[in-house]
């Protein structure tokens, strides 16, 4: 596959390359990346797509999301559901998102494992996929939804927890997550919006806790660890316990900063979780109330961390955020201080990184496995043309063509002899 005519974002933070050429190859690899003066000679069966008027960027990631659920409040619907239909549900979700433009993402909670594998395979469209399965919490944390009813909304829905209250607790969870077929461990710092029981400044799993899942995840294969942190002190308990990754960030100070840049923790804000107080019944009145206590204060400490240089990845908590307008999130990074390359970038090559894979994925790059999104238009002169989907033209996907609303790959031709 030949793509020609379009503007090039790499996805490193370079300058645009305008009328570039990139070439694919049949194993889905890039092979050829650079301006269209000097492109090489092309195999005859290869097709040229015309991306005119369109920009070329890597696949986007979206490092914070959870395709099981189709709302906050979702696991209430469960329990009168079948569960193939569930399957299908997550399966549309997680299509939805790919012709976003994201073509990767961390499912930080709930999906199974065999989602990803089903995607691997090809019997189902959807992002490439790292699971963390079940968060690992104490008794009364983020992830004990026991409400004051008594009513257990995890089991309610038929799933798992795994609730530690002890250093060795918590190793023994790591332990089964990892043998349930988790890519990636997640622990809770911090309390959250939506816990029954607990606020975001409360402190979660201990900094002995947190150390010992970090080191019981080294064990297996270097697994990283992502932390659900909110209040500053968690945030704080989860970078000393060395966790590769803090999920929201909302209320990091000072010092939460100076320790991110020190390690080289990311910060996956998840801006997009707010947008959530748009949508009528989306969260209980409880639940608003937290979230819009905290809400102006968030959007302060990310903007300075932002300004300080702290390693922002992209993620949007959806459903929180909303499938599908994933990449609205970037909008709203730009709108707290990121320029629109920033904000790409966040979403590309530092994402990759943040999930281990920026060997192959994150870049338009030779050698690099061409998982590109093309999208109508220039996002660098005005980032909101990524925050709606049908600006998303062309999604190309290991070399594949998964999404085509203006018919170029049909439309393709074979290179002149």
């Amino acid at each position: 596959m030949v793509l020609v005519g379009g503007r090039l974002i790499v996805g490193d933070g370079t300058a645009p390359i305008d009328n570039a050429v990139v070439i694919t190859d049949d194993s889905g690899l890039i092979t050829y990346v650079g301006g269209s003066p000097s492109p090489p000679a092309v195999i005859p069966t290869a097709r040229v797509l015309d991306v005119s008027g369109c920009t070329v960027m890597p696949g986007f990631f979206d490092c914070h999301i959870h395709f099981h659920l189709d709302g906050l409040w979702g696991m209430h619907r469960r329990q009168d559901e079948y569960p193939p239909v569930h399957v299908f549900e997550t399966a549309a979700r997680m299509r939805e998102t790919l012709y976003a433009g994201v073509t990767s993402a961390r499912d930080l909670g709930g999906t199974g494992a065999g989602f990803r594998v089903a995607q691997e395979r090809g019997l189902l469209e959807g992002p490439r996929l790292q699971v963390a399965l079940r968060l690992l919490s104490h008794t009364g944390g983020h992830a004990d939804m026991t409400c004051k009813s008594g009513h257990d909304l995890v089991r309610m829905a038929g799933e798992g927890h795994e609730i530690c209250d002890t250093p060795a607790e918590a190793r023994l969870s790591v332990r089964r997550v990892l043998r349930d077929g988790a890519d990636l461990v997640k622990v809770c710092a911090t309390g959250g919006i939506s816990t029954p029981a607990d606020q975001p400044e409360d402190e979660g799993l201990s900094e002995e806790e947190i150390a010992t899942v970090v080191d019981e995840a080294r064990r297996h294969r270097r697994r990283r660890v992502a932390a659900h942190a909110q209040g500053a002190a968690g945030i704080i308990n989860a970078i000393r316990g060395g966790v590769t990754s803090i999920e929201h960030g909302y209320l990091i100070d000072d010092e939460g900063m100076d320790l991110a840049l020190e390690r080289g923790v990311f910060v996956v804000p998840t801006l997009s979780a707010f947008s959530s107080l748009d949508r009528g019944d989306a969260m209980s009145a409880t639940t608003r109330q937290t979230a819009l206590r905290i809400r102006d204060e968030t959007h302060v400490r990310i903007a300075a961390a932002i300004e300080r240089g702290v390693k922002i990845a992209a993620g949007t908590d959806a459903p929180a955020g909303r499938y599908g307008h994933n990449l609205e999130e970037l909008e709203r990074l730009v709108g707290l201080g990121m320029s629109p390359m920033d904000a790409i970038v966040a979403g590309t090559a530092t994402a990759a990184d943040l999930c281990g894979v920026s060997d192959i994925l994150g870049t338009v790059e030779t050698g690099k496995i061409a998982d590109l999104a093309i999208c109508a238009g220039d996002p660098l002169s005005g980032i909101s043309a990524l925050s709606n989907p049908d600006n998303i033209r062309l999604v190309i996907q290991g070399g594949r063509v998964v999404k085509d609303t203006d018919r170029r790959a049909s439309q393709a031709v074979a290179p002149a002899r």
